[in-house]
């Protein structure tokens, strides 16, 4: 029996043993390479998993594997290679959830609906919240995520706290920077005024006596100087006791240039993360996840959602609220059939620079017809007679250069081409501009009739 089947037995195994969140992010994309005398070496996608394999899992690991080869192996878990750091996590016996406490967490926003894609920062971003929420204060301290808004940051957060309190009694407290400076003023003003010492005392119990603290939305903090003082002092004893923070932003612990050095300088001591902007496809894998949670997967088209995903490129909240408006819209119109223009029509006010942008194709589609003496519905049709296919060529590479557009919606917007084709075009056109100087200077010269 070869390896691959051997571990493909394997992971059969271990999914019944363990719980299947839990199989998908630490062993669903793991490999055994080699089978060399008493060792096997697994490969394993990033570096949160090499070491939470082998102080959490390598026991069970090896005695399953044993059942199938009959032969006790040592097992050696290998980094992918763009992965250089070692990474130790350990779980404790998990706790008995004792009396409810305030924490504000959203209980829907769970790791099981976070929809991560093939890139590996969105894994690592995931992986490495699991691991912080099955070890508050001992792995990664504080743990900071950052990124523009809408993202996923908050998502990550409450799914985080939502893991721990589901799992054991520590309090967790999830609060906004603005209410956390808000929190700061009133007892300020209060001790100020009125020398009320309860007050002072009821907001340290608030933000220290407690076991994880989330600050959402840090960079709100730059314009409280006084509350800085606060946080620092907050910060130092929570840190001290082994208590968890974290903390998340629109950007990135030394971009944070109106907080003091000293914040700044905290923030670096444990992980940063950076969430990227989801790519098409996982868009597209978001929407398909919410509109099954909505159980409305039968009556979404695939174009509609690939429109919706096309013209949401930075903002998975966006996603969430265009399917919400189609298919209300969809109710308000008796109840009429979800298709591409209904979708457009609902969706006209939602996406104002998308229809710009829209417009902007459009009119690169004019114009290169025009230039090369064919028509628009030539250009966008299936036909690949060189007459037709080099023009369509010179309109996605201008889309693509002079709009920034994206593949797969300029792939829509020309009668539905895969972006690979797009992507293909682009190319071709960069090669030939880079090899005729007459002819970039025609593309040129209809990129300028751009209004």
């Amino acid at each position: 029996m070869d390896i691959d089947n051997i571990w493909n037995l394997f992971l059969e195994k271990m999914k019944e043993q363990i719980n299947p969140m839990h199989f998908d992010t630490w062993f669903a994309d793991t490999k055994l390479i080699s089978l060399d005398e008493n060792c096997a070496k697994v490969l394993v996608p990033m570096s949160v998993h090499k070491k939470h394999l082998k102080e959490n899992y390598n026991d069970l690991v090896v005695e399953l594997f044993t059942e199938i080869t009959g032969t006790n192996f040592n097992f050696e878990y290998v980094l992918e290679e763009e992965l250089k750091n070692n990474i130790t996590i350990d779980t404790n016996e998990i706790g008995v959830p004792s009396v409810p406490f305030e924490s504000n967490l959203d209980p829907k926003y769970t790791f099981d609906n976070f929809v991560v894609g093939q890139s590996n920062k969105h894994k690592f971003a995931k992986a490495t919240s699991l691991a912080v929420a099955e070890k508050p204060g001992y792995m990664y301290n504080p743990l900071f995520i950052f990124g523009k808004s809408g993202l996923g940051k908050t998502h990550l957060m409450h799914a985080i706290g939502n893991y721990i309190t589901k799992n054991s009694n520590m309090k967790v407290l999830y609060v906004t920077s603005e209410k956390f400076v808000e929190d700061f003023i009133n007892i300020y003003r209060k001790n100020k005024n009125e020398n009320n010492f309860e007050e002072v005392d009821s907001f340290k119990k608030k933000y220290r006596d407690i076991d994880v603290l989330m600050i959402d939305d840090i960079q709100y903090l730059e314009i409280a100087n006084k509350t800085q003082q606060e946080f620092f002092n907050t910060f130092n004893e929570l840190h001290c006791n082994n208590k968890q923070i974290i903390i998340s932003s629109d950007r990135s612990p030394d971009d944070l240039n109106k907080l003091e050095e000293r914040l700044r300088t905290r923030f670096n001591w444990g992980l940063t993360i950076d969430i990227e902007p989801p790519d098409f496809d996982l868009r597209m894998d978001i929407i398909n996840k919410k509109i099954e949670v909505n159980n409305i997967s039968s009556v979404f088209p695939e174009d509609v959602k690939e429109y919706i995903a096309s013209n949401c490129t930075s903002d998975v909240r966006k996603l969430e609220g265009a399917i919400i408006r189609v298919s209300a819209y969809a109710v308000m119109m008796n109840g009429s059939e979800i298709t591409l223009d209904l979708a457009i029509e609902a969706l006209k006010d939602y996406f104002v620079k998308s229809i710009i942008s829209k417009n902007k194709v459009e009119q690169v589609q004019q114009i290169v017809a025009e230039h090369y003496n064919i028509t628009v519905e030539d250009m966008k049709s299936k036909k690949r007679n060189s007459n037709i296919s080099i023009p369509r060529q010179v309109a996605m590479y201008i889309c693509r250069i002079a709009l920034e557009e994206s593949l797969p919606k300029i792939g829509m917007e020309f009668g539905g081409k895969d972006h690979t084709t797009v992507m293909h075009s682009v190319d071709k056109i960069k090669k030939e501009i880079s090899n005729d100087e007459n002819f970039k200077n025609e593309i040129n010269k209809l990129i300028s009739k751009i209004k």
